[in-house]
């Protein structure tokens, strides 16, 4: 029940986020989200390592759907992958990287509706995958030597990984505002965007700050900052960065604003 528990409080968090009232009535993030879930479960495959689920997601909307979503479209799309990697993980299945989301403004599309295109990064599993496809559109049943080949293809040639428990560091930090008061903060590890705009992660009260400055987000265990083309630019330690990996003590200057990283854990 744990996992289960956890994935609804994801969601929650996820969804009450400024980003979820950008569609207003006709279209929210929960419905993409279902819908990546939906296509992950349709197209899942039974192998050697257990349950395998595709890891690249295309989400077609309509040219009004993206126009709505704007500038947070990269962020939009972290988040979702974000939330396809705690389903996969609360239902137990296998990955073979990542699940990475892309967005696409497609006319086919009317307004408010979505349609997403699921595949595997991984060729061996394509390639399984649309002959398991092409035999259901078939009506045709399985041929048990082929399908008995194609896992003996996948175990010799994929490296298929059980997605760890946790997937990032936890650090904490420290909020300096340009008034002198300051708060910790602490991160999770899933990618925290920062700026002066309400559907940021984390919110600054400073004008020096671009409404979509810069994000923090763990990169194979480390703690990484990255500028997001913000006009007064970023810097760690008193140097303009545009991206670098965060160590304990390091200083974080975006306007008037410090961040000061207190901890992160052991590499």
């Amino acid at each position: 029940m744990r996992p289960l528990a956890e994935l609804e409080r994801f969601f929650e968090r996820l969804f009450e986020r400024p980003t979820a009232r950008l569609f207003r009535a006709r279209l929210q993030p929960i419905q993409i989200q279902r819908r990546i879930e939906r296509a992950m479960e349709n197209e899942r495959l039974s192998g050697a390592g257990g349950t395998i689920v595709p890891n690249r997601f295309g989400v077609h909307l309509s040219p009004a759907d993206m126009a709505a979503i704007g500038e947070i479209a990269g962020s939009l799309a972290a988040e979702l992958a974000d939330a396809a990697l705690t389903f996969a993980r609360a239902h137990r299945y296998t990955l073979a990287d990542r699940p990475q989301v892309e967005l696409v403004s497609d006319p086919a599309i009317r307004p408010g509706e979505v349609h997403v295109a699921a595949r595997y990064a991984d060729p061996i599993l394509e390639r399984k995958r649309r002959r398991a496809s092409d035999r259901t559109a078939d009506g045709g049943a399985e041929d048990g030597e082929e399908h008995a080949s194609e896992d003996s293809e996948i175990a010799s040639h994929t490296a298929v990984f059980q997605v760890p428990v946790v997937s990032a560091p936890i650090a904490r930090l420290r909020e300096v505002r340009p008034d002198g008061s300051s708060r910790q903060l602490t991160l999770d590890g899933r990618p925290l965007t920062i700026g002066r705009a309400s559907d940021n992660a984390l919110v600054l009260s400073d004008a020096r700050v671009s409404r979509h400055h810069a994000r923090l987000q763990s990169r194979r265990g480390a703690l990484v900052l990255t500028d997001l083309g913000s006009t007064n630019g970023s810097r760690v330690n008193g140097v303009a960065i545009d991206e670098v990996v965060l160590g304990e003590g390091d200083r974080i200057q975006l306007g008037d604003t410090i961040l000061i990283v207190e901890s992160v854990p052991d590499a």
